[in-house]
């Protein structure tokens, strides 16, 4: 039976897969490749100036824009889901929605 669902999820896997056999880049990828090249401020750095800005808040993690070098933060406040927009050059906030 095990080997049944991990041959189903290996052909699943395969469906997933780009036409041309490209793997995409994850926005991870980008921040990281970022990162080494000195273009942006280290995540945790961000992290430990934001967070604790947030009282009440549940930190729910990071996306990254890598065309514009943003971070957005996620955060939940009971139902609220709240964004933090963070420039990723300096880590100023650029931007807040939701609340």
């Amino acid at each position: 039976m095990l080997m049944k669902i991990v041959i189903v999820a290996s052909i699943a896997g395969i469906a997933f897969l780009p036409a041309d056999g490209a793997r995409r880049v994850r926005d991870q990828d980008q921040a990281f490749a970022a990162r080494k090249a000195g273009q942006i401020m280290p995540l945790h750095e961000i992290e430990s100036r934001i967070v604790p800005r947030m009282p009440g808040c549940d930190y729910l993690g990071p996306d990254f824009d890598p065309s514009s070098g943003v971070y957005r933060l996620k955060f939940m406040r009971g139902r609220s889901v709240i964004y933090v927009d963070v420039d990723g050059h300096n880590g100023q906030i650029v931007g807040r929605s939701g609340d």
